[in-house]
């Protein structure tokens, strides 16, 4: 399984929350987080990130189906 991270710039704020869960995964630059990649392997951290966003501006989805694994609504 692949999943499909993205992060809508306009709703983050910069918090570093996500790049201090999952390096691997974010990077705050300029201010704004990004995804090191827009494809990743499943990680648990990821999902942490995701649900840790204050403003949920990160979504992770399964590359396959579309199914939003993070954050649970």
């Amino acid at each position: 399984m692949t999943w499909l991270v993205e992060v809508d710039g306009r709703a983050c704020i910069g918090s570093g929350v996500c790049a201090g869960t999952a390096p691997g995964h974010f990077a705050v630059v300029d201010g704004t987080s990004r995804p090191v990649r827009d494809e990743a392997e499943p990680d648990d951290r990821a999902l942490d990130a995701a649900e840790s966003c204050p403003v949920e501006a990160i979504t992770i989805r399964a590359k396959e189906t579309g199914e939003v694994l993070a954050p649970e609504e």
